[in-house]
């Protein structure tokens, strides 16, 4: 009776540590439109997860990124995701007017990327040239209560406007944006995205355009976690001269019910592949494992802490 009772506790606990294993066996990155950055550097990611963890099966899922992304993970049904910092600490406060209703307590950070720069463009003929140019004229400010809209509604405040003063507001990704000012539908986008992004760059090759300035004094108003930056002359066709913007910090997040040896390896993995995202897409180039650690409004996962501790950068 006794060997049957061992025998049995024994193939229990052999069941339960499959079956913990089964529940772990599955990533799904979580990343945005497939016009934007987050997508290649998704679909980087789950290529090198796929190739290097062991038993592990991945899948690159296109959202609307930030928000639905983080409310994702909260519900269970992801386990990597790309957010903006600022729609991060919202979802933490449970902000409801960016779109969370309940604060997401389920969220761990990963680790910071590349910053995200607020990327003004317009029509040539639109005759925009400033933000006040704006009035009057017609904008879209990305996916309704993406990361991308949150920025254009701190963007437009600060510059004394909101969507009122617009001629009229366009709630659409970027890829979307674009087709739409090709055909002169729309006279100006604002998409929040690493330098070089595919949609704008489809734009200033198909017709000419201007990238609008965001001015220090307008970013002062904000605040962190926005910063001033530079989009760098000829980022894009026909932009001959450097152009001050703002600019915020990207993050990968994952959720508390991700293990901790799992959240060790999917960190690890990302800051020592980091040629293979400078190749997925420009943005990858300004992940730094220096500044992975710094800055979250979301608590570390342990996983995450475990690696940085090996590193030197988290005592």
């Amino acid at each position: 009776m006794k060997l049957k009772l061992i025998g049995a506790a024994s193939a229990l606990a052999l069941a339960a540590s499959v079956s913990c294993a089964q529940a772990q066996s599955f990533i799904n990155v979580l990343t945005g439109g497939t016009s934007g950055v987050y997508y290649p550097l998704g679909v980087a990611i789950g290529k090198i997860y796929g190739d290097k963890i062991p038993n592990v099966k991945t899948q690159v899922q296109a959202t609307k990124a930030s928000v639905e992304n983080l409310i994702l993970l909260q519900q269970g049904r992801g386990e990597l995701a790309f957010t903006l910092g600022d729609s991060l600490k919202a979802a933490w406060d449970g902000e409801e007017e960016a779109g969370f209703k309940n604060k997401l307590d389920k969220l761990r950070t990963i680790g910071a990327i590349y910053p995200n720069y607020i990327q003004i463009v317009a029509t040539a003929e639109s005759g925009i040239k400033t933000l006040a140019d704006l009035k009057g004229k017609s904008l879209s400010v990305g996916a309704p209560k993406s990361g991308t809209e949150l920025n254009s509604r701190a963007i437009l405040t600060a510059a004394g406007m909101s969507y009122k003063d617009l001629g009229k507001v366009e709630y659409l990704p970027f890829a979307e944006s674009v087709d739409l000012m090709k055909n002169r539908q729309l006279n100006a986008t604002l998409q929040s995205a690493g330098l070089g992004v595919a949609s704008l760059k489809d734009l200033s090759t198909s017709s000419p355009i201007t990238v609008v300035a965001v001015p220090k004094e307008t970013i002062d108003k904000i605040g962190p976690p926005f910063i001033s930056a530079v989009i760098p002359a000829n980022t894009y066709t026909g932009q001959d001269k450097d152009v001050p913007t703002a600019a915020v910090v990207n993050y990968l997040v994952t959720s508390s019910a991700v293990s901790d040896d799992l959240a060790y390896q999917m960190t690890k993995l990302i800051y020592e592949s980091l040629p293979e995202l400078a190749n997925a897409h420009v943005a990858g180039k300004e992940i730094k494992l220096e500044t992975a650690a710094t800055g979250s409004p979301v608590p570390l996962h342990p996983g995450a802490i475990r690696y940085y501790k090996e590193k030197g950068l988290i005592k």
